[in-house]
């Protein structure tokens, strides 16, 4: 069983990078708008559960791992040269892929917190971890994302080819 729980701790610390690197590259292409702010507190706050999560993993015993990490940073990379309808200006789909993207992680960071706390037993075990604090945190950060994200969602389904509203 402690196998298995190293394999999914590994796996959850490579997607905690990718939405990490994810959140700071759509933090720098928003800076100066009020979506920029807002992802640059939670890219920060994300980067802070990574390495929760970290201090997590080495306290079970267990080395973090550079392979499926590494992997994530390069698949965020290569992320960016997703087609968008644009070769020469960001286009509003990129904006609303990211925040679509980071909010479906910060989802699934608040059940990876649950499952951790839960079925894993971490809650007893580490009873010094906030776990419900750290699944409170994923819920504000989804919140601070979520008008951005619908706004964005607007932005690229509502307008003609060239980013005007129809």
């Amino acid at each position: 069983m402690a196998d298995l729980l190293a394999i999914y701790l590994d796996d959850q610390l490579a997607a905690g990078v990718l939405w990490r690197e994810l959140a700071r590259r759509a933090a720098g292409a928003e800076r100066g708008t009020p979506a920029g702010a807002a992802l640059a507190q939670v890219a920060t706050e994300i980067a802070e559960d990574v390495e929760t999560f970290e201090r997590i993993m080495r306290r079970l015993g267990l080395r973090p791992g550079r392979v499926k990490p590494a992997l994530a940073i390069a698949a965020e990379r290569v992320g960016r040269l997703k087609l968008n309808g644009r070769l020469r200006s960001r286009s509003p789909l990129s904006r609303f892929v990211e925040l679509d993207v980071l909010v479906m992680g910060i989802e699934g960071k608040k059940v990876l917190w649950e499952n951790l706390r839960d079925a894993a037993g971490l809650g007893q075990r580490l009873p010094d971890v906030d776990f419900a604090g750290l699944v409170a945190r994923a819920g504000r950060q989804r919140d601070a994302l979520e008008p951005h994200r619908l706004a964005a969602g607007r932005d690229a389904f509502q307008a003609d080819g060239s980013g005007r509203r129809r």
